[in-house]
C-alpha cells in the first residue's frame, strides 16, 4: 500500500484528488494539508510515502518545505502537482529535491501510475515539464565525464524509463542498471534521479 499526503490550500481540490484516488486499491490518502508546514508537520507524524504538494499556498509555499522535507531526512518523497508552469517553479522545485512535477489536468489512471513510478524511486515528470527543463539546464562550462552506457542508462532515465525498462533496452541486466546509475550519482554528486538527470542537462551530458 502506497501512502499519500495531498498539500494544497484548496479543499475542492484536495476532495477531488482523495476521490480520484479512492479507486485505486494500491493508493492511501493518509492526510491533507492546507500549506507547507502543515505538510512537513504531518510528514513527521504520519510518514507518507508520498507528498503531492502544490507549489503557491498561503501560509507557506511547497518549495521551502520540499527543501526542509529533503534536508530532515524523511521518508517520503516529493511530487509537485500544480498548475504552474513556469520555468521559475520548476527549476526551483527540482533543486530543492523534488521527485517529480506534475500538473494538475493529469488524469486520474495518469496520476495513479506516477504516484507508483515516483514510491518506486524513479523520476516523474510531465512531458511539457521535461522539455522546459532541457530547454533550461543545457549548459554548464566545465562537464563531468561519464561513460557511453552511463549516458544511455541517463537518457533512459529523462524519458521516465524504470529500471526493469532500462535493462530491456539496452539488454543488460536490472543490477548492472542500478550500478551505472549509482555510478552515474557519484560522478554528479547527487543521490536520485531526479537530481542526475537535472545536473545531466545542466552540464549539458545529455544534448544530441
Amino acid at each position: 500500500m502506497i501512502r499519500i499526503l495531498l498539500a494544497d490550500d484548496h479543499p475542492v481540490v484536495r476532495e477531488g484528488l482523495r476521490g480520484m484516488l479512492a479507486a485505486e486499491p494500491d493508493l492511501d490518502v493518509v492526510g491533507e494539508a492546507p500549506n507547507g508546514p502543515r505538510a512537513e508537520a504531518l510528514c513527521a507524524e504520519l510518514r507518507p510515502d508520498i507528498v503531492l504538494m502544490d507549489l503557491r499556498m498561503p501560509g507557506g509555499g511547497g518549495v521551502e518545505s520540499i527543501r526542509r522535507i529533503r534536508a530532515a531526512g524523511l521518508p517520503c518523497r516529493v511530487v509537485v502537482l500544480t498548475t504552474y508552469e513556469t520555468d521559475g517553479d520548476i527549476l526551483r522545485a527540482v533543486e530543492a529535491g523534488a521527485a517529480g512535477y506534475l500538473l494538475k489536468d493529469l488524469a486520474g489512471a495518469e496520476l495513479a501510475e506516477a504516484i507508483r513510478s515516483a514510491a518506486r524511486g524513479e523520476t516523474v515528470l510531465a512531458p511539457s515539464v521535461a522539455a522546459r527543463l532541457v530547454d533550461q539546464l543545457r549548459t554548464k562550462p566545465e562537464r563531468p565525464r561519464l561513460s557511453e552506457r552511463e549516458t544511455a542508462v541517463l537518457r533512459l532515465v529523462a524519458e521516465g524509463c524504470t529500471n526493469a525498462e532500462i535493462g530491456r533496452r539496452l539488454y543488460i541486466g536490472e543490477s548492472t542498471v542500478k550500478t551505472h546509475l549509482l555510478r552515474v550519482f557519484g560522478k554528479l554528486g547527487v543521490d536520485d534521479r531526479t537530481a542526475a538527470v537535472t545536473s545531466a542537462l545542466r552540464h549539458g551530458l545529455l544534448d544530441g
